[in-house]
């Protein structure tokens, strides 16, 4: 009896790859470079299982190119690059991977606020390249963190955890704007839901956290970052185009906010040549902050439980469309 065919866009760790070996018949891309849609297209057409990645665009007309798929398992917490709605209306059960890169993600996302409030990176080059000559009294200021006031737009699993840092371990005031009260946030934090003027006003450090959607994409603009304080730190670990790309670099530029830390941009990846590289009051990292081994592995042991149960029929461990049976 033949087995499943399962196309897996990237390399993904071993963990989840060895689960699906095991039972299907995988075809892995292995080019450094995520395939073309195209490409995509073709690889799934005579398969039952696609585990994608945010790279990749999986849309009504893809899903269509392949009558047999099942099941889509995106190797990532978010799903904005698959089309859900198309997927429940074909019967296709969609998973993703909540929980496993929490830690992670907010222990990457809090670095990010310590390198850009204290100048870390701007120091490691000045030291780097010859400029240390002696210690300076007034070089290299930064902001401290200890008692500041941390917003938090997005209180979610990542978000809280991000505050929970803060405020635990650095007394910081913990502002947040969300669409949902998180009174676990408020009871164990002493969490302040606000509006988002007031989150953009008062937040010495302003953590994005929440999800790509209509009502956030291109949330920060000229007018946002206006609003914000001078010596404001903004923090992205969420999606770029949250974050309108090009107000932000005249915001850093013009000293509107005093710096900002991405670990997303928008377009990803942002090219080598864009003007925000130049700029010393901005850090800007490759979308690596659930890049730990234990929560790449976790990932794709959850990714490959996902294929492997909408193969089998089953209700997907973490399915994004359960009322697809």
């Amino acid at each position: 009896m033949s087995k499943p065919r399962v196309f897996v866009t990237r390399e993904i760790p071993e963990a989840g790859l060895e689960l699906l070996r095991q039972n299907c018949d995988v075809e892995v891309w292995t080019d450094l470079l995520p395939p073309s849609y195209e490409v995509i297209k073709a690889k799934v057409a005579e398969c039952e299982g696609l585990l994608s990645l945010l790279t990749d665009r999986v849309d009504a007309e893809l899903m269509d190119a392949a009558p047999k798929l099942k099941v889509i398992a995106n190797y990532a917490v978010g799903y904005d690059n698959i089309d859900v709605d198309a997927a429940t209306a074909r019967g296709i059960k969609v998973g993703n991977t909540p929980g496993v890169l929490t830690e992670a993600t907010a222990d990457f996302a809090f670095c990010l606020m310590c390198a850009a409030a204290r100048r870390i990176v701007e120091g490691v080059l000045y030291a780097r390249n010859g400029h240390w000559h002696t210690w300076e009294p007034r070089g290299h200021l930064g902001q401290e963190l200890w008692g500041a006031t941390i917003g938090i737009l997005g209180m979610g699993r990542i978000g809280y955890a991000m505050a929970y840092r803060a405020h635990r371990g650095f007394n910081m005031r913990v502002l947040y704007h969300d669409v949902r009260e998180n009174e676990h946030a408020e009871q164990n934090l002493g969490a302040q839901r606000v509006d988002l003027d007031t989150l953009l006003s008062e937040s010495d450090y302003l953590s994005i956290h929440t999800d790509l959607n209509p009502s956030t994409e291109g949330l920060f603009g000229r007018e946002e970052f206006a609003k914000m304080k001078d010596r404001a730190v903004l923090i992205n670990s969420a999606r770029g185009p949250i974050v309108q790309t090009e107000a932000l670099y005249e915001a850093l530029r013009d000293r509107v906010i005093w710096a900002a830390a991405l670990d997303v941009t928008d377009p990803e990846p942002l090219p080598s040549d864009h003007p925000l590289y130049t700029l010393p009051n901005c850090i800007i990292t490759p979308h690596i902050a659930s890049a730990t081994y234990t929560s790449r592995n976790r990932m794709a042991v959850m990714a490959a439980e996902n294929i492997l149960a909408g193969l089998r029929g089953d209700t997907l461990p973490t399915q994004v469309n359960p009322e697809v049976k």
